[in-house]
């Protein structure tokens, strides 16, 4: 009878012992400043300035439209001269506000080259906007729609120039110079204390 012989197990691959890596020497690290490098942080604030910048440039592009569009729609009106707005004045002739001229517009469509040319040259390109001047030199060509957004405008510069105090800043506003031409409405004539109405 033959020999049994046993399945011969397979031998087992000697694994070679892992290697320690060397950690390579040390290098300093080099700190940067709190908000990135010095060029870093310049073309950070270069960025912002010229986001500003565009910001201010589109909002003045697009006043200056509307304001065109407002004259050739009110062109020979009699109640605004052609201005699209009225401009109110207080009890001492400063400007105190304006109001959309309440007569109907001549004209209800305008072409696109028209206002195109009327918002970006003349002297006249900036007729129908308002704008402010400040005691200490600091002055702002008319570029805003009505006397709530360059009252904003006046604000801010108080705000950040002279710690929220007002200084005594004041609104001017450019005009057809058919309104220009137009006399100012008189005052009436203040009746003194005791003398009535009645004849």
């Amino acid at each position: 009878m033959p020999a049994k012989t046993t399945p011969k197990k397979p031998t087992s691959r000697k694994r070679t012992a892992t290697r320690r890596k060397k950690l390579a020497p040390r290098k300093p690290v080099t700190r940067t400043p709190k908000g990135g490098s010095p060029v870093d942080r310049l073309g950070a604030w270069m960025a912002i300035r010229l986001a500003h910048h565009a910001k201010d440039h589109i909002a003045a592009t697009v006043s200056r439209k509307d304001a065109a569009i407002l004259r050739i729609t009110h062109e020979g009106c009699p109640t605004c001269h052609g201005n699209g707005q009225i401009f109110t004045k207080g009890k001492g002739g400063s400007f105190s506000g304006s109001k959309p001229c309440p007569a109907k517009p001549k004209t209800q469509k305008v072409s696109r080259i028209r206002v195109a040319m009327a918002a970006r040259f003349g002297a006249d390109r900036s007729t129908g906007l308002i704008g402010w001047t400040c005691p200490c030199g600091t002055k702002e060509k008319p570029r805003y729609r009505d006397a709530k957004l360059a009252t904003k405008a006046l604000r801010a510069h108080e705000t950040k120039k002279h710690g929220g105090q007002t200084v005594g800043g004041a609104w001017y506003a450019q005009v057809t110079e058919a309104a220009a031409l137009q006399p100012s409405k008189p005052q009436p004539a203040a009746v003194p204390a005791g003398m009535g109405s009645t004849p």
